[in-house]
């Protein structure tokens, strides 16, 4: 019996042993399967997720362009020539002070008539206003007392000289006649010169009083409305309005203080308008200020300038242009080849590939007479380029 016993124990021994391999095997394999799992969801999630860092790549530029009709884009050479330096200062226009001309009435009242206003264009002797004064009429009565005087001493005179001439009479009185005759006359004439100043006639008597321009121009300002005060005052006038005659005007600049050693009196300057930059006016400098602002360091420069069409008005911002008396040489191509972009100038120069040209960037100077412009740096004498650079960019780019 014990040694059945032995047999079956040896015999269910590696029966446990089997099932247990078996069971070591299935869990390695579920851990595997259960790790692949989640390595695959990690990755899923990974993918999914945005980047914590977003990535940037730069596109850059291309300085090359290629057209397939070359004919059209016509080349030019870069010339040298002899120029002036210049020197480019703003300004405004501003009225020549010569040629102005307050309107003033010399009777204090109230204006009772405008005829003329701000901006209005006039000419010597129009009516300008009307002023209602009680000078005027204190002058009118003053005259009226100087007239009646004037012909009572001509009365007694002429009765005097003729009691005179009768023995009626001493010498003495017929000589305190005559001189009463000849103060009255002097008081008559003082009492018409006031009328006179005035402005108003003896014949036509009024109370009020009419202004007239005193020159032609254009009216500049205007200091009073209807119904307002006219007239001259203890504390002065400035005048009801202000004439200016625009046909000589001045434009007056700003120069900084290294730059005044370029400026001379006497010398002329180039006056191109932001409103009309294609004309040219010429002018002469007639003052160079001795006074510089403490602040920016310049000075003022005074450009006379005529102005027969009245093209320059004022308060119109100018650019003049000096020029120096010493010439040096410079690169210079038309103005049509250089493309402005982002700030930088550029020319369009040929490579060895048919209809393919190269960017180029060069330093832009001064436009000079004919429309062409100086290059300080980066482009030769004799190269080729491009004549129309924006044409061939608008080409290129569509």
């Amino acid at each position: 019996m014990e040694i059945l016993r032995i047999e079956s124990a040896a015999r269910a021994k590696p029966v446990l042993s089997v099932r247990s391999g078996h069971l070591l095997l299935w869990s390695l394999v579920a851990l595997a399967c259960l790790q692949g799992c989640r390595r695959d969801e990690t990755k899923r999630e990974a993918a999914e997720a945005p980047p914590s860092t977003p990535q940037v790549v730069e596109a850059g530029t291309s300085n090359t362009v290629h057209v397939d009709q070359a004919k059209l884009f016509p080349m030019v050479a870069a010339d040298q020539r002899s120029v002036f330096d210049t020197l480019n200062v703003t300004g405004a226009v501003q009225p020549d002070v010569s040629r102005e001309v307050p309107v003033l009435s010399i009777a204090n009242g109230r204006v009772t008539a405008l005829h003329v206003g701000l901006g209005d264009t006039v000419r010597k002797g129009q009516l300008v206003m009307e002023v209602q004064s009680p000078d005027v009429a204190q002058a009118f009565m003053s005259y009226r007392t100087a007239l009646a005087n004037e012909q009572l001493a001509k009365t007694t005179l002429t009765r005097d000289q003729l009691l005179f001439d009768k023995g009626a009479i001493a010498r003495s009185q017929l000589d305190v006649a005559d001189n009463a005759e000849t103060d009255a006359r002097a008081a008559l004439r003082a009492a018409e010169q006031e009328l006179r100043i005035l402005g108003v006639d003896k014949d036509h008597p009024s109370d009020s009083v009419r202004v007239y321009a005193p020159i032609s121009g254009i009216v500049v300002a205007q200091n009073t409305t209807a119904a307002g005060a006219a007239g001259i005052n203890f504390a002065g006038a400035a005048g009801s309005f202000t004439i200016a005659d625009l046909s000589h005007v001045w434009v007056v600049c700003d120069v900084y203080e290294n730059d005044l050693a370029s400026v001379h009196l006497g010398e002329s300057a180039e006056i191109r308008l932001s409103a009309f930059p294609d004309k040219v006016r010429i002018g002469t400098i007639s003052d160079i200020g001795s006074i510089l602002d403490p602040s920016i360091r310049t000075a003022k420069v005074r450009i006379q300038v005529q102005n027969p069409d009245n093209l320059l008005r004022i308060g119109m911002f100018a650019t003049a242009t000096f020029r120096g008396v010493k010439a040096h040489n410079a690169v210079t191509v038309p103005g049509t080849a250089i493309l402005h972009l982002h700030d930088h100038d550029f020319v369009y120069m040929s490579t060895a590939t048919a209809g393919s040209y190269r960017r180029v960037p060069v330093q832009e100077g001064h436009t000079l007479p004919g429309g062409a412009v100086e290059i300080p740096s980066g482009l030769s004498a004799g190269q080729q380029v491009v004549a129309n650079a924006l044409e061939l960019q608008n080409t290129a780019g569509q």
